[in-house]
């Protein structure tokens, strides 16, 4: 994993994107540093009567755009820094996908799987408690992120509900069904991806024939990836989580692959399958690497190393800009984060709009939006990525930032 702050990354891909820009720098400035950070002191009464004192932030980048989106993360090695990287990639992923916001991004740094359910829900409460007066339908929208879930989401919106005294259901996306959510939720991340990819494999010419992948991070998104992207003709021979991976050049079979992460934990140990290490699932002899976990894990170390040609980023800033430039020099694709998955925030946007208006879309509908909206993003960047001659990661910030500045430069700097 890369030693580099994640913020730190997050300023070197905007200098990288600046000189195919014509903006005036003091607007390059604002966007390098967050509006606001809040860090809230959670006092957490264990089973055993104890208390735990947990450390949590929200940070709004930048709502040039609209209202601040991103999800929230429960995780042991959660800092500020990385919150704030993740929402200033938040800003520069809606702002991909044409949607009306800006960014956010909230963390707390807990190991969730330590904890019961009781204490998992007193500790989610206790969050939006602390963080109410930074939320709303109208100023910010938290969503799901890394073992956060719907039930999460839930505990979140009662708390907030209750708070004000009345029902807002757009406050929070990512919800049950039952209390709001949208159908296509899911699976959005790893769909989103899908049609990018596709678009992809089209531009390469290559739709349509058989391709091998490799999942790095077989939660949410990678495991709906396996079942998503067979019917792209892509075949996943190879996957890992947190404690290791499992290969098989004939193919790893989705539902048995399940059965055994559920069952066991982990896809190690898989039985239709040899077991290999994580850095080996990101070194194997794929034509699509699928990195879909945590940042910085493709680095200066090892970009070297990865055979895959196309990278597709799941995950939110897995490729440092140095291991980024490696892997451009030997012709790899990379399709980075804020476009390959993009496809969250998107449906979490067609949630919120459901939950503004009380309407309720059918899942085609809801596909058929993200289709439209991802596959447009795709062909403007693409089309910026061979203008320039530029990589897909550099194109997308182009656009992105273009957009963003464009609407700091009509609102004025004020106050």
């Amino acid at each position: 994993m890369s030693k580099m702050n994640p913020f730190e990354m997050f300023l070197k891909q905007v200098d990288e994107a600046v000189p195919y820009l014509n903006v005036e720098q003091e607007f390059i400035d604002i966007l390098k540093e967050p509006k606001e950070v809040l860090e809230v002191t959670i006092p957490l009464r264990l089973e055993d009567g104890s208390v735990k004192i947990v450390k949590g932030w929200r940070s709004h980048h930048n709502n040039a755009l609209g209202p601040y989106k991103g999800g929230v993360r429960y995780h042991p090695n959660v800092s500020k820094d990385e919150v704030m990287a993740l929402s200033a990639w938040m800003s520069i992923k809606c702002a991909t996908a044409s949607l009306p916001y800006g960014g956010g991004k909230g963390g707390v740094r807990i190991a969730p799987r330590e904890l019961s359910k009781a204490e998992l829900e007193r500790l989610s409460r206790a969050y939006a408690l602390g963080t109410s007066r930074f939320m709303g339908t109208d100023i910010d929208i938290p969503a799901p992120d890394v073992y956060t879930n719907p039930q999460v989401m839930a505990w979140f919106l009662d708390t907030y509900e209750k708070v004000l005294g009345w029902s807002e259901p757009s406050a929070y996306t990512g919800k049950p069904i039952e209390i709001g959510g949208s159908l296509g939720r899911g699976d959005a991340t790893a769909r989103g991806g899908g049609y990018v990819l596709r678009e992809a494999l089209k531009e390469m010419g290559i739709l349509g024939k058989p391709l091998t992948a490799a999942i790095q991070g077989y939660g949410n998104a990678g495991s709906f990836a396996h079942l998503l992207y067979e019917e792209f003709g892509v075949t996943v021979v190879g996957a890992a989580d947190s404690k290791g991976g499992t290969y098989n050049p004939k193919g790893l079979n989705y539902t048995e692959l399940m059965k055994h992460k559920r069952t066991s934990g982990t896809v190690a140990d898989y039985p239709g399958g040899e077991r290999v290490s994580t850095d080996e699932i990101l070194e194997a002899p794929v034509d699509i690497l699928i990195p879909a976990a945590l940042e910085g894990m493709l680095t200066e170390a090892n970009a070297e190393k990865i055979k895959a040609k196309i990278v597709l980023e799941l995950a939110n800033g897995p490729t440092t800009p140095e291991a980024d430039a490696i892997l451009h020099e030997m012709d790899t694709l990379v399709i980075p984060d804020v476009l390959a998955n993009s496809g969250g925030v998107t449906v979490s946007c067609f949630e919120w709009i459901q939950g503004r208006t009380g309407d309720f879309w059918t899942e085609k509908t809801v596909h058929e939006k993200l289709d439209e909206r991802l596959t447009h993003a795709f062909h403007e960047i693409w089309k910026l990525k061979k203008q320039h001659n530029i990589r897909m990661r550099q194109a997308s910030y182009v656009r992105a930032m273009g957009r963003i500045i464009a609407a700091m430069r009509f609102r004025g700097i004020w106050p």
